[in-house]
């Protein structure tokens, strides 16, 4: 695979991603929303001893990175990657040297990209209007940022791997979105829940994901738990998606 071929992919897909107005509405405008509006809440820019003397708004930001890698991941790549099967244009890229392999590697470079500077923007806005503070292990915070990137993409290339069509492509990764959203802490902080959900959420990407990402940003490294975690996830439905894929 040349650069040339991949680059324009990307190019191409990135162009494709942005025209449609849910990728921009839900994937960049909900984030940033919904950080502002937690922000506005008085109480919630105040130090809680409920969860443990942080700020509700200090723990949602990772939260709302990982929703943005969730929506990306569960959604964009599926029902793209199954309605190009549908219309049969990933048997004709085999003819090409834009190899169906290729279109795969874009798809994720542009949810990658994507994803991190939808993250950058949210710490940027959370920063100026509300004083969150940047990750402590910086370091610690790119690789957990990275691994939920990994995550979220095999996730999503395993969806489409089994999906028979991109109206079932959509409707798994959305039926998996809110539970998972769930463990991450979306609707009740990670800090809020029951040991026995937490213990549950750890099991599962995204709860591994936000876990690691709060361990870097108070100053510790990723989580070995929540690491090994996604590592699993990234192998196992890397695994799968490479074994039930079809091209046409």
């Amino acid at each position: 695979m040349s650069r040339k071929v991949l680059g324009a992919l990307v190019r191409s897909e990135a162009r494709l991603a942005l025209r449609d107005p849910g990728t921009t509405l839900f994937a960049v405008g909900l984030p940033v929303v919904l950080v502002v509006i937690l922000g506005c809440v008085p109480s919630f820019r105040e130090h809680s001893a409920d969860l443990g003397g942080a700020r509700v708004i200090d723990l949602y930001l990772p939260i709302t990175i990982v929703m943005v890698v969730a929506l990306l991941g569960l959604s964009l790549a599926p029902g793209a990657l199954a309605r190009y099967r549908e219309k049969g244009v990933l048997k004709r890229l085999a003819t090409t040297p834009a190899s169906p392999a290729s279109l795969l590697a874009a798809q994720g470079a542009v949810i990658a990209i994507l994803a991190v500077l939808v993250a950058a923007l949210l710490h940027v806005v959370g920063a100026a209007a509300f004083r969150v503070p940047a990750p402590e292990q910086p370091v610690g915070y790119v690789l957990a940022l990275l691994l939920t990137i990994a995550t979220l993409i095999a996730l999503g290339l395993l969806i489409a791997a089994v999906a028979p069509s991109s109206g079932v492509a959509n409707g798994i990764g959305v039926g998996l979105f809110y539970p998972l959203m769930f463990f991450a802490g979306l609707w009740v902080p990670r800090e809020a829940m029951p040991r026995v959900l937490v213990d549950i959420g750890d099991a599962t990407p995204l709860g591994a994901a936000v876990g690691a990402l709060q361990d870097s940003m108070s100053g510790s490294w990723p989580g070995l738990v929540h690491v090994g975690v996604m590592v699993a996830y990234i192998v196992l439905c890397g695994l799968g998606a490479a074994r039930w894929f079809r091209w046409m």
